[in-house]
């Protein structure tokens, strides 16, 4: 995924299908950046205009709220004055004004649920809504009650998936030995795979997600007693069934497997769990290009964690004791040479390339981590999925930048995994030659496999320069964007910058492509 400044409320960073009317960032006025807004907050101006007096508000109160010069917008019950925040937004002013004076609660999860708005906007609180109460039905009431008190206080998610729903809900159970505490996920999928399953173990705490299409399962339980700090997980694939075995610390009976956490047995839909993190240690940092580095992280050993190809994971730092978000999408360690089978590299590692910005808050403060120090690191998101590229013929990867590193895995994946695969070709767009990150690599992938090609393409281009010159264009594409065949199918991937990307897709589809043969990484 490409690699831009830091983003606060709420400017989006997601992958999706692409839609018309992307969110393009806006340029800031001098004194807008992000630090300057912590500094604002941290300054002991009222920017709520309240003076520090929390107050209920009412809709119609809130409804009144509802101009550039006087905005209130209200996400999860709680109201924040965000005038004041208007000129510090990446994504403009009328990216807030969307949610002017009503619930933005939907429009937040929506794009950016990742940011943690309580800490960038905790200055302009300006209190909760004030919620009328809503009496159920006594039918209803009573068999939700009944309900909540088989699942231990938890209100089952099949009540909101609908009847048909009830089988395929995941459950689970447990056993002892005199050392081993095993516990047993029944997920009722077929093809359950290792990318699925996420698995922490933290003091003393045993979280584990099972990921169904766009649902997660959770189990999530406060052991009742100590454990080792390593975790084995074992799936069978084909029934579905995966063990989380953990090795007592004491070799003693245990009554009970421990008190149930809040999202306990739960099957709700992605975008409704929140992020959850763990430390990572950096092991290295290796210069890449110019002002290009590639980051290894070493992952705890109590998690288990596979990044699926395309998908992204949030870093999270406290700069200026206020809480930033940044998403990445990992790489491979190297381009694989050998493509006779999917490469296989130790997954206790997770490796980010990562550009560093003169002016960037958050990748300043990334380059000044040292090696050993821990940085936060969130469960993968991204709604791309391997098996769009399982019927592929021609693969096209149109990259700028950094949009380069969601393609490292697509690329490995694609020449190993994908039997119909003709040509995979990668046009990659840069300023410089010095900005090509893996040229080599590239260059002896492309010899190596006949059946992968790369297109260099510069901007500002050095006299000595032989290759193609310029920017994204829709006679360039027409050049190098063509099916082998007639009627081959063809899969279509673009990450850059969001003028590239809206741009790249439009000619596409000037070219004829259909949005199903389309995949926008995009911002």
């Amino acid at each position: 995924m490409l690699n831009v400044p830091p983003q606060a409320f709420p400017a989006p960073r997601s992958q999706q299908r692409v839609a018309a009317g992307g969110r393009a960032k806006v340029p800031l006025k001098p004194g807008r950046s992000l630090m300057d807004w912590i500094r604002l907050t941290k300054s002991g101006k009222d920017l709520t205009g309240l003076k520090g007096r929390l107050t209920e508000v009412t809709e119609d109160e809130l409804a009144k709220h509802n101009k550039k010069e006087d905005c209130w917008i209200c996400i999860r019950g709680f109201v924040y004055n965000v005038t004041p925040y208007m000129e510090y937004h990446p994504g403009g002013e009328d990216e807030l004004m969307k949610a002017a004076g009503t619930d933005g609660t939907d429009l937040f999860d929506q794009v950016h649920r990742w940011v943690n708005y309580e800490s960038m906007l905790k200055e302009c609180l300006v209190g909760r809504m004030a919620v009328k109460p809503i009496s159920a039905p006594k039918e209803i009431s009573s068999a939700l009650s009944e309900e909540k008190k088989q699942l231990n206080g938890m209100l089952p998610e099949k009540k909101i998936l609908g009847a048909s729903a009830k089988d395929l809900t995941p459950s689970y159970d447990w056993f002892q030995t005199d050392s081993l505490i095993t516990i047993v996920i029944y997920t009722k999928q077929k093809d359950m795979n290792a990318e699925s399953v996420i698995v922490d173990c933290q003091d003393n705490q045993l979280r584990g997600e099972i990921i169904v299409d766009d649902h997660s399962y959770l189990v999530e339980i406060g052991l009742d007693h100590a454990v080792q700090g390593d975790v084995a997980v074992n799936i069978a694939e084909k029934i579905g069934k995966v063990e989380i075995t953990l090795k007592k610390k004491d070799n003693i009976h245990w009554k009970m497997l421990g008190q149930h956490l809040e999202g306990h047995n739960t099957f709700i839909k992605r975008t409704d769990r929140g992020l959850f993190y763990r430390k990572c240690k950096l092991i290295s940092k290796t210069e890449v290009t110019h002002d290009t580095k590639l980051l290894c992280l070493m992952l705890p050993k109590s998690t288990h964690l596979h990044v699926p190809a395309g998908q992204h994971v949030y870093l999270k730092q406290i700069i200026a004791g206020t809480e930033v978000v940044k998403p990445y999408t990992p790489v491979l360690p190297f381009l694989p040479l050998d493509l006779k089978e999917p490469s296989r590299h130790d997954d206790a590692y997770i490796y980010l390339m990562i550009k560093i910005y003169s002016c960037g808050l958050f990748t300043q403060a990334l380059d000044h981590i040292q090696i050993g120090d821990y940085i936060s690191v969130s469960n993968p998101e991204g709604n791309f999925k391997k098996s769009q590229l399982q019927t592929s013929e021609d693969l096209f990867l149109l990259a700028a930048g950094t949009g380069f590193t969601p393609m490292v895995k697509l690329l490995s994946c694609a020449l190993t995994e994908v039997s119909c695969l003709r040509t995979v070709k990668l046009i990659f767009f840069n300023k410089t030659e010095d900005d090509i990150l893996w040229r080599n690599q590239l260059e002896q992938l492309a010899l190596k496999d006949e059946r992968f090609e790369v297109q260099f393409v510069l901007s500002q281009p050095a006299k000595d320069w032989v290759g193609k010159q310029g920017k994204i264009s829709l006679s360039l594409l027409s050049e190098f964007v063509k099916r082998s065949k007639k009627d081959s199918e063809v899969f279509i991937c673009i990450c850059g910058p969001t003028p590239f990307t809206e741009q790249g897709v439009q000619y596409l589809k000037d070219l004829g492509y259909s949005q199903e043969e389309i995949h926008a990484f995009t911002a």
